[in-house]
């Protein structure tokens, strides 16, 4: 195929795939939405454009705080954190929620709460359900009064529906009519709750500090506030924390095959997180090594394209033993554009955020190594922009399989047709970036550098890698009403 895909040019941020949330609990400690706040922030790559935080304390009842904007900017006022009392909390950071594509209001902004007949409890949900608007539909029919366009608000009201004695009980009742992906940290007055489901797409870890206990999205959540990594919450596993340190387990769903998620190593967690009993970091640049050696290419650096593709492009360097050089410079404090973004000023987007170094790379032959290629747009931009440094030779490396599929589990993707790699060849691919070479990680050695020596096993993969493969390990049951065509049986 060789339509070229027709959106218009986009921000460097923009071309990418984005995580959806990151959630955090904390229990038994003093000042819970202070732990709260410094996990939120650690986890801010996971969604930058809301932020929420409710605690209990006994003299106040539940106290919530939802604003837009970075964490930072938001939760560090005494006057508003003073507002938050309590040694239970959770949080959640989110990019954007299955729902209404226009714009976001304060009332999808999690985390939710509901008043229950057994009193009031919050939840803070990462992931996608893919049954919601079915679900959805249901509930109103049954008389829920829906507040926001959230998918995960319909677990509050699949809560209020149950018949479980305790809140718990609730949650799992409520988990157990969905579909989709979910990591869930929830709280009462006196409990934190985690929950993954069956196949573990979305990660969530338990941590200690004192006598308190945290859940987190990922390890680097509980480094900030210096809590000891105990374990992570198993797939299809439901941990009940009391205040007084007592934890329960309970598995309240079907047992299945596991399948996390294989794009937390590629670009969603932090390099210095742990994932599945392995370093992401030491992931990606083994992802790099192996890159290099299934795409081997003469040239005179290895650039990475910044800061996402940095660990694999220093594991092509190694590998390779071509140099690694910083050939791009990306500016950390640059956020949304600062002055009124003319027509002008937009296609100067990548150019406000990535800097060439160009007495480094003119005359070279540069090898260019990202994480992926979205839309194709940025990785256009930035090949120009290192040509009219005066490089010799442009050729790119990512450092994932092309992403041709979109994904419902949660994660922000284009509608299909505006992914490259499902429009293109790879050829076709490589003269549309007017790159010299073009090469992408075989899924295959994708799963190498995880971990799997023999590969990707067809029959029962061991990830969940639906954007590469198109094999969805749950039929997305909303979109398929909406049109979307599943792979075709091979």
């Amino acid at each position: 195929m060789s339509n070229r895909p027709t959106s218009p040019d986009l921000d460097l941020d923009q071309d990418r795939l984005h995580e959806e949330c990151g959630i955090f609990g904390a229990v038994g400690v003093s000042n819970a939405a202070n732990f709260v706040a410094l996990g939120l922030h650690a986890l801010q790559h996971r969604g930058q454009e809301a932020g929420g935080i409710i605690t209990y304390h006994k003299d106040t009842g539940f106290n919530s705080a939802r604003r837009f904007g970075y964490v930072r900017d938001n939760f560090t006022s005494k006057s508003l954190m003073d507002t938050l009392p309590g040694s239970v909390g959770i949080g959640h950071v989110r990019y954007s929620t299955a729902g209404s594509k226009g714009p976001a209001t304060v009332r999808d902004v999690q985390p939710f709460f509901g008043e229950f007949s057994m009193g009031g409890a919050a939840i803070a949900h990462n992931g996608n359900l893919t049954n919601a608007k079915v679900l959805r539909k249901e509930l109103i029919q049954r008389g829920a009064i829906f507040q926001g366009s959230s998918d995960s608000e319909c677990i509050v009201h699949l809560m209020a529906h149950a018949m479980g004695r305790t809140i718990a009980d609730r949650l799992k009742e409520a988990l157990r009519q969905v579909e989709g992906a979910f990591a869930i940290v929830a709280m009462t007055r006196t409990k934190l709750i985690g929950v993954r489901d069956a196949l573990g797409i979305r990660p969530l870890v338990l941590g200690q500090t004192g006598d308190g206990y945290i859940l987190a999205s990922e390890t680097c959540a509980l480094d900030i506030i210096g809590a000891t990594f105990v374990r992570e919450i198993e797939p299809g596993e439901m941990v009940v924390i009391t205040s007084d340190g007592k934890i329960d387990s309970f598995r309240p769903f079907e047992p299945t095959r596991p399948q996390p998620c294989i794009f937390e190593y590629v670009y969603f967690s932090r390099p210095d997180s742990i994932i599945g009993g392995k370093s992401v970091y030491e992931v990606r640049r083994e992802i790099g090594r192996e890159l290099a050696r299934e795409a081997p290419i003469e040239a005179d650096m290895v650039c990475p394209v910044p800061d996402s593709g940095t660990p694999a492009a220093i594991g092509f360097s190694q590998e390779s033993g071509i140099p690694f050089e910083m050939g791009i410079v990306r500016n950390q404090y640059v956020g949304r554009t600062f002055i009124e973004p003319t027509e002008q000023i937009r296609n100067m987007g990548v150019r406000l955020k990535l800097n060439v170094n160009r007495s480094l790379l003119r005359g070279k032959r540069v090898i260019l190594v990202d994480d992926s290629v979205v839309r194709g747009t940025t990785s256009r931009k930035i090949k120009d922009m290192v040509l009219e440094a005066g490089a010799k030779e442009v050729h790119f490396r990512v450092a994932s399989p092309p992403t041709a599929w979109p994904c419902f589990f949660g994660v922000d993707t284009p509608n299909r047709d505006e992914l490259l790699a499902a429009t293109m060849s790879e050829d076709e691919m490589r003269d549309f970036m007017g790159v010299n070479s073009l090469k992408f990680i075989s899924i295959d050695g994708l799963y190498r550098a995880v971990g799997e020596p023999n590969g990707r096993d067809p029959s029962a993969p061991s990830y969940y890698d639906a954007v590469f493969t198109g094999d969805y390990p749950i039929k997305p049951r909303d979109m398929i009403d909406e049109g979307f065509q599943l792979k075709a049986a091979e």
